[in-house]
């Protein structure tokens, strides 16, 4: 996909990267803030509200509180902001509930209605956050964003997939038609700090710094873990290049879950309460779902800065001081 350079006309050397960062409370957005700052951003992080969210936005960021799915707060928030760039994280994403709810096609009406309001004051530059949810999971295997297969027409397709599908075509299309530099991050498997407790890697660390069995599914499929601290920093590349178009945010790591699993236990220590099998495996899961990332590694120009295994320490050692478990002697 080619390069263009044509929109960074509009914004001189020597003026301010301002950056509206959606969902800044979030597992991902939060990790974005303090490489955006890095690159020169200056950040204004929007909250929902929640507790304690707000209290955790690093030092220096301009922080906001706003209900994205009304539009008045929505048009209010882009007035006080004038931001020259949007970095779009906020969905619904709870663990169990996202894939089917509703409330996805309440965000993809809201996301569409803010990247209008975004253009309509003179920005420049918007990235939003995909998923790897969007490509077709009966056809998956290594997922590149120019030849492997949506899920459109799939049986399988999901609330969820249909309304960042939906998103990612809107935002081309507008793009397109506006003028506008635009990229889409799909997101594959992450982790690290933050993560719900309920997903796969806290989950299993969690059972095991408790001295509790951790049931598991039998562990075969393989997939690509990015540490969480990575994915927001690949986001703050992307949105700080020229790069246009679909991206997949992920590793070239693969590793089977089983794999990923043990390596969690033998560094706890505790290998012997892990039960692979005892979960049934989600029968749509497909055996191999990993990125291509020849777009984020060569045109992006961004490699992760944790490899698996020093991720999975840091995670561990994170949960370690959450749940107040001493660190090995």
């Amino acid at each position: 996909m080619p390069r263009t350079r044509c929109w960074t006309c509009r914004l001189k050397v020597s003026e301010l990267k301002r950056v509206l960062v959606t969902g800044a409370g979030g597992f991902i957005g939060r990790s974005s803030i303090a490489p955006l700052k890095r690159l020169g951003f200056e950040v204004h992080a929007v909250f929902s509200g929640a507790p304690g969210h707000t209290s955790t936005a690093p030092e220096g960021t301009f922080n906001h509180v706003a209900d994205l799915l009304s539009e008045s707060q929505v048009d209010a928030l882009l007035v006080r902001v004038a931001p020259t760039h949007l970095l779009h994280f906020a969905w619904i994403a709870t663990p169990g509930i996202y894939w089917h709810s509703p409330e996805n096609f309440r965000w993809l009406a809201a996301s569409e209605n803010l990247l209008r309001g975004f253009r309509a004051r003179a920005g420049i530059r918007a990235v939003m956050a995909g998923s790897s949810g969007e490509y077709d999971w009966s056809k998956a295997g290594i997922c590149s964003e120019t030849s492997s297969p949506l899920a459109d027409e799939s049986a399988q397709l999901t609330p969820y997939a249909a309304s960042k599908i939906a998103l990612q075509k809107a935002l081309a299309q507008f793009s397109r038609e506006e003028g506008l530099s635009s990229a889409w991050g799909r997101i594959f498997f992450q982790f690290g700090p933050y993560e719900h407790p309920d997903r796969l890697v806290p989950s299993v660390i969690r059972h095991l710094l408790k001295n509790e069995e951790a049931p598991c599914t039998h562990g075969r499929q393989v997939r690509s873990f990015l540490h969480v601290a990575d994915v927001g920093a690949a986001f703050a590349h992307l949105l700080d290049s020229d790069v246009q178009g679909p991206v997949n945010i992920g590793s070239d790591e693969r590793i089977a879950l089983a794999d990923l699993i043990n390596c969690i236990a033998l560094e706890i220590g505790r290998p012997d309460l892990v039960r692979l099998g005892a979960r049934s495996a989600p029968a749509n899961e497909p055996p191999l779902l990993v990125p291509d990332v020849r777009r984020l590694r060569d045109e992006v120009q961004w490699r992760p800065h944790f490899s698996l295994s020093a991720g999975l320490s840091d995670t561990i050692a994170w949960w370690r001081g959450q749940l107040g478990v001493p660190g090995p002697a």
